[in-house]
């Protein structure tokens, strides 16, 4: 509507102005003319001179300029106002025209599918737009998805590419189209491009080349019903029996207020399941699901929705995430200060798991141990805490119970802040008399690894009853969970007994969160759980001693789970993401058959210090099972990093077992599996993205249309100023809008 009303009243297109040089052009009496002008403004100026003394002074001042006004637009008039403009040559031009040929152009809009749209519109050469396009330019037409092709005819196009890469697409038929004289590019397309990459590049190598790119907008900018599951966020690894709680971001539109369920299905079998009320139309919804990964190896978990009546796309109510399920046995270090419950019951709670080795060394007087499930030999932690970095480091975790800093040397304290910082494990401070600031852990290198604020202690220790409660991040949190959805966790939370802590603590340090508050007597906060991400590593903070009270207390029932369940929950919580000594990671868990994968290894030696001089060696083995070895290269980008590419000629997982060795002596093993699968982003933001298509245009100089207002198109490339071109000159001064102007003026001044 805006350009319709420009045209009317300025004669030419918003586009001809923009390409255009303005500039006058009088004829040969304009000089003659120019005079009788300035003779006529001499004469309004004595006229109203004269009519001094019968008009006020604001009135004459309003007719004079009304009077200046319109002569100065016959004087515009007269010197003959012109834009002189480049169009370009019929038939001397070649003009490309890119086609998105993805799967998302199979979205059906209120006129039928976009793809059908574009090949009737754009690869029909009886269109109207085409026939136009056609007697102007020798076109050149491009299908892109993936990757870019030339097409012959409209039957070419499948529409069933899994990507979208625009950047691409203008760069390879910029190339292919280099050194002949090119008007312009047209991008016909829903503008969702689904690579990581950026289109900057691509704009920046034809804004070099002056080559202008109009975009036109197929699909609506709002899909009218449908409902989408956005961003998943779960972990790339989890131990076999360990309860998932995921968060996933859903968005409708159309749906608003209606009740859906989502459900997690593996294999098949669905394994969580979680209502949902849709929320107000474009409003995401951040929606918590749990489910317990029972099957190892790498499994495939699909959160779905299922599709609505009306619904325009239906493959997005439904996200893939690929879970490597490990089932090993996790080795945690307990090192105990005093007998007491606390240890006897931990222990208990993890008897049956079998993911789970609760290593116990237990002080029972100076220099005298008991070990409880140490690996068979005899000779583990024989002679008490480890003295070597290299014994330390074997555990996945370690959890300190009652017992005094002095029981440590200097070496082991720093071994301990090491621990977590250096080689990435997890932390575990329980409450007791002579733990946290009781404990004389303030100023040591300990005290730095806790997520709580402690002071030396001035005073014995006076135990405190707390009621314990999850805080707003408790609530959202996997180890808090103690019932079957989180309104049962909430209500079996209130129900527990209180629990008794020697340990004042009530600060936690920047960048700590709280997962379990309580109150004491006195009605004072106290910090129950807390946490905080320390160099590689976690630390966490539970300064409460008698948590056996939650399965021994005379309120909980003999077969009650509750403390089994949290213990587990937190152990597998201590030793979750602790890397190994060789750490094998893909840039992405899937990829598109045919497309390279990179793998990427952190190799380090028992020590966890980094090796640049290892020999890791990947054994890439393909869903039909054949096999090839492909050795990684230290990249020299960090110490430690070793990187590799193979191919993926088949559809299906690869797996890829890496062996580091140093010497002819083993490092350490690590496996990680891809899927190469084709990719399912093009139906998720499925709406035209206008945003993305407008900057294109912009910045090459282009133009951005939508499909209902494309019958200015081959008008617009003609004034694109690129290839053979001639100049035109293009009239001003018969304009309407200065006939407007200067009859406005005329009548407001004899008004």
């Amino acid at each position: 509507m805006f350009e319709l009303l420009f045209q009317f009243l300025f004669e030419y297109r918003p586009i001809v102005f923009q390409q255009g040089d303005f500039r006058f052009s009088p004829p040969a009496g304009a000089p003659i003319a120019a005079a009788l002008v300035i003779a006529a403004v001499a004469i309004a100026f004595v006229s109203y001179r004269v009519l001094q003394t019968r008009v006020q002074y604001r009135q004459r001042a309003a007719l004079a300029v009304l009077r200046l006004t319109a002569l100065a637009l016959l004087l515009f008039c007269l010197c003959r106002p012109v834009l002189v403009v480049k169009a370009a040559v019929s038939q001397q031009n070649v003009l490309g025209i890119l086609i998105d040929d993805s799967r998302s152009m199979q979205i059906a809009d209120a006129n039928g599918t976009r793809g059908a749209f574009a090949r009737a519109t754009f690869a029909n050469p009886d269109s109207a737009v085409m026939r136009s396009l056609s007697e102007r330019f020798l076109t050149r037409t491009f299908r892109f998805s993936t990757s870019s092709a030339r097409v012959a005819s409209g039957n070419d196009l499948s529409f069933n590419g899994t990507q979208t890469r625009l950047a691409g697409a203008i760069d390879s038929a910029r190339q292919e189209l280099a050194g002949l004289p090119v008007s312009g590019l047209v991008l016909v397309t829903d503008g969702a491009d689904t690579t990581d990459g950026s289109v900057a590049d691509a704009l920046l190598a034809s804004k070099a080349d002056a080559l202008p790119v109009f975009t036109v907008g197929v699909g609506q900018d709002t899909l009218s019903h449908d409902i989408q599951i956005g961003r998943v966020s779960t972990p790339r690894t989890a131990l076999k029996g360990t309860s998932l709680l995921v968060d996933a971001i859903v968005t409708q539109t159309g749906y608003a207020g209606q009740s859906v369920t989502l459900d997690v299905e593996d294999g098949g079998r669905i394994v969580g399941s979680q209502p949902i009320k849709l929320p107000a139309d474009g409003d995401p919804a951040a929606v918590r699901v749990r489910f317990t990964a029972t099957e190892a190896g790498p499994r495939v978990f699909t959160l779905k929705i299922a599709p609505q009546p009306g619904e325009v796309v239906t493959q997005n109510n439904q996200r893939d995430v690929q879970i490597d399920v490990r089932d090993r046995r996790e080795r945690i270090l307990y090192f105990e200060g005093e007998p007491r419950f606390e240890m006897k019951f931990m222990r208990q709670a993890i008897a049956d798991d079998p993911n789970l080795q609760l290593v116990t060394l237990q002080r029972t007087a100076d220099n005298k141990f008991y070990r409880f499930d140490v690996d068979p030999g005899g000779v583990e932690l024989a002679a008490g805490f480890p003295r070597t970095r290299e014994e330390l480091f074997a555990y996945r975790a370690i959890v300190l119970g009652s017992v005094e800093a002095s029981a440590f040397t200097g070496d082991q304290l720093r071994m301990l802040s090491d621990f977590v910082d250096v080689r990435g494990g997890g932390l575990l401070f329980l409450g007791g008399p002579h733990a946290f600031a009781e404990g004389g852990y303030a100023g040591t290198a300990v005290a730095e690894v806790m997520p709580v604020v402690i002071e030396r202690a001035t005073a014995a220790p006076v135990p405190s009853h707390l009621k314990v409660r999850p805080t707003r991040a408790g609530e959202a949190h996997a180890v808090t969970q103690l019932g079957d959805t989180e309104d049962a966790s909430a209500v079996r939370w209130k129900s527990l007994p209180p629990l008794t802590a020697v340990n004042l603590i009530q600060a936690i340090k920047p960048g700590a969160t709280v997962l379990l508050a309580g109150s004491d007597e006195r009605r004072r906060d106290r910090v129950v759980l807390a946490f905080q991400r320390y160099g590689r590593g976690k630390s966490i903070a539970f300064p409460v001693h008698d948590s056996w009270q939650w399965q021994m207390h005379a309120s909980i029932p003999v077969e009650d789970p509750t403390h089994e369940n949290f213990w587990r929950q937190m152990l597998r919580w201590l030793v979750d993401g602790v890397p190994d000594a060789v750490e094998s990671r893909t840039l992405t868990d899937r990829v598109e058959p045919g497309q390279p994968v990179t793998l990427t290894a952190d190799v380090v030696d028992p020590r966890f210090v980094e090796l640049n001089d290892a020999q890791v060696v990947a054994h890439v083995a393909s869903p039909s099972g054949k096999t090839a070895d492909v050795p990684l290269q230290w990249t020299g980008e960090r110490s430690g990093q070793y990187r590799a590419t193979f191919p993926t000629a088949e559809p299906g997982w690869y797996r890829a077992r890496l062996e580091a060795t140093r010497g002819g002596k083993s490092i350490g093993v690590s496996t990680t599996h891809v899927r190469a699968v084709p990719d399912d982003a093009e139906y998720f933001d499925a709406a035209m993205h206008a945003p993305l298509l407008k900057r294109i245009a912009d910045e090459t100089g282009g133009r951005f249309y939508t499909a209902d207002a494309l019958q200015s198109l081959p008008e617009d490339l003609k004034y694109s100023g690129r290839g053979v071109t001639t100049v035109e000159e293009r009239e001003l001064w018969h304009m309407p809008i200065l006939l407007i102007a200067l009859l406005v003026v005329i009548c407001t001044e004899w008004g």
